[in-house]
């Protein structure tokens, strides 16, 4: 479970709750036309410029942004690829077909068939980034779906802004039987969409699209982490000199956590 986007979530809500409840009404914050210009609009506005693809994605999005975090684990991929050095320097790289079958991780487990077929190094990492890349276009595509949402919320809201102000100005009539009613409705109408469109841009979409660039940018680094390790491994290179190269991908935290063997 990713904690920091939940806690943000509902600690933003709490503020201005509290904000609201602090200076007024509630009840003066809920318009359902509002909902409807701000939420549907904006809806309605990512779905025309989504891919109909990306659009069924969204469920495995919000899945990654709430529980993504926590997937990718460097210092366990240094542990993995040290063995495996081990393993290629007393048996030779054949002897790591059988640890590559027992690989969950798809591209992990091509990285080490690509050694065991010998197939040339700069070959192999040519081919897994060309997968990089086209993973990270992949991502990008997903992440935009919520970039649109954080500028179509404040651009839906500034329309139903212009919509409240349209409607004041044509029903400005204080000699008419309830002019100045219609007035404050139309007003509050204008000011509240503004209010939604904030709302869904800051609070909702932004820190989704955030935490889908951070876990794209962690599941990079640690494919990464597999190329570099990988070539060191048909390098023949020494074990703990390999260890050193992948320790350098990690922060200082993860460095501590790793320990020294």
């Amino acid at each position: 479970m990713n904690i920091p986007i939940l806690v943000g979530f509902v600690g933003c809500c709490g503020v201005i709750v509290y904000g609201i409840l602090g200076s007024g009404d509630i009840n003066s914050f809920i318009d359902v036309p509002s909902v409807f210009i701000v939420l549907g609009g904006t809806l309605f506005g990512m779905i025309a410029g989504t891919p109909l693809g990306d659009l069924k994605n969204m469920p495995k999005h919000l899945k990654i942004a709430l529980f993504g975090a926590n997937t990718f684990k460097p210092a366990e991929i240094v542990d993995q690829i040290v063995e495996c050095a081990k393993v290629a320097r007393q048996s030779g790289l054949l002897a790591l077909e059988e640890y590559a079958n027992n690989q969950e991780d798809a591209f992990f487990k091509e990285a080490l068939l690509l050694i065991v077929d010998a197939v040339d190094a700069d070959k192999i990492r040519e081919r897994l980034n060309a997968e990089l890349d086209a993973l990270d276009q992949r991502h990008s595509a997903g992440k935009a779906v919520y970039d649109r949402g954080v500028a179509l919320g404040p651009a839906m809201g500034m329309l139903g802004t212009l919509i409240g102000l349209i409607n004041m100005l044509a029903g400005m009539d204080f000699d008419s039987e309830g002019g100045a009613q219609t007035l404050a409705t139309n007003m509050g109408v204008a000011l509240i969409t503004t209010f939604y469109g904030s709302f869904l841009s800051n609070v909702l979409f932004m820190p989704i699209s955030s935490q889908l660039a951070a876990v794209n940018d962690q599941e990079m680094m640690c494919k990464q982490m597999i190329i570099e390790g990988i070539l060191s491994v048909q390098a023949g290179e020494n074990p703990k000199f390999i260890r050193e190269k992948l320790v350098s991908f990690l922060s200082e935290k993860e460095r501590e956590a790793l320990g020294d063997e």
